[in-house]
């Protein structure tokens, strides 16, 4: 009988013990942990981040941060983390919130448009991913992998078509770099490679045009226009007197650093540069900004036509008053910059 007390007894202690420890799995494991109101919260955590750096972050947005830590290292997490974007819902326990920060790395939308340089891209992306901007320029300037992808720096940005592209956040500049040619020859269609060829041109020589369109015109539907003025010239050899290549070359100078210039005048288009198309015939050298895909698709399909000049138009701001000889477009563009003089606009 009495041995018969004990092992009951000692069967209630066991109860009691499974009892605590259901409780504290439960507790530990399953109860809802998350203190933040919102849907969802997310955490960035960075290449080779420590546990404590992750704790940090969590700390936050947990009602008990003990339970979790002692859960992460019941399942591990302490030792294996990761990086990565990672989303933490309203309500979720701690078991989910590590299944969720161990492998399901949450991917973001990188955008970029109309960057004119390398240096302002890398900026851009920077401010996206994980990789600095610094990383960025010397993945994106490497001489090995420019050689390898038929690149110079001088037309390196061409590589980057404007858009919006899915990214894990912890990307490094390699990986993004070289995720962009990938795209950059999937944009490149058969039958984009056969009308530039129709053209005479390769791909960085449209996108070079495109930019000189682009800078011109932010209106798709008066880009195709403008790039068949150019196409025009290019065909008989008559400079393409692009005064956003003047812009550009001038905007090389330490005198005009910081400046904007909003009337190109006689001396800008005496400046040496082989961007200066007033003075050389041909493209440039490379691309003089971004283009957006539209500048680019508008000299692939420019608009067959017989002009041969461009004015801006003082009563259609943004748009164009087109030409086929120089002494109407000389009336056009003294109308213009009659326009300019009223507004106050010297330079």
């Amino acid at each position: 009988m009495y041995i018969k007390k004990i092992l009951t007894v000692i069967a209630l202690l066991g109860l009691v013990v499974a009892a605590y420890f259901a409780y504290f799995v439960y507790n530990a494991m399953f109860k809802p942990n998350t203190i933040f109101n919102n849907d969802s919260a997310y955490i960035y955590i960075p290449t080779n981040a420590s546990y404590d750096g992750v704790r940090n972050q969590l700390k936050p947005l947990l009602k008990d941060i003990n339970k979790f830590d002692a859960l992460a290292k019941q399942k591990k997490y302490v030792s294996h983390v990761k990086a990565g974007r990672y989303v933490i819902k309203k309500n979720m326990n701690n078991n989910d919130i590590i299944n969720s920060i161990r492998s399901h790395n949450v991917p973001i939308k990188v955008s970029f448009n109309n960057q004119e340089s390398i240096e302002k891209l890398a900026g851009r992306i920077g401010l996206q991913i994980e990789a600095d901007s610094s990383s960025l320029v010397t993945a994106m300037l490497d001489e090995s992998f420019l050689g390898k992808a038929n690149f110079k720096k001088n037309t390196a940005l061409g590589m980057y078509i404007p858009n919006s592209y899915e990214f894990f956040w912890n990307t490094s500049a390699e990986q993004f770099r070289d995720r962009m040619l990938k795209e950059y020859n999937r944009f490149w269609t058969d039958n984009r490679l056969q009308k530039a060829e129709s053209l005479g041109l390769n791909p960085s020589q449209v996108i070079a045009l495109a930019s000189i369109v682009y800078e011109e015109s932010k209106k798709p539907d008066e880009q195709p226009t403008i790039a068949g003025v150019y196409i025009n010239r290019l065909k008989v050899g008559m400079p393409l007197q692009a005064d956003p290549t003047i812009k550009f070359a001038a905007y090389q100078l330490p005198q005009y650093k910081d400046k904007v210039i909003r009337r190109v005048l006689n001396i800008h288009k005496d400046i040496d540069s082989p961007y200066n198309t007033y003075k050389y015939a041909g493209l440039p050298p490379g691309l003089i900004a971004m283009p957006d895909v539209s500048a680019i698709d508008a000299v692939l399909n420019y608009e067959n036509h017989y002009y041969y000049y461009f004015a801006a138009d003082a009563k259609r701001l943004g748009y164009h008053k087109f030409a086929k000889t120089l002494s109407q477009h000389n009336v056009n563009a003294r109308e213009y910059q009659r326009f300019l003089s009223l507004q106050g606009i010297r330079q």
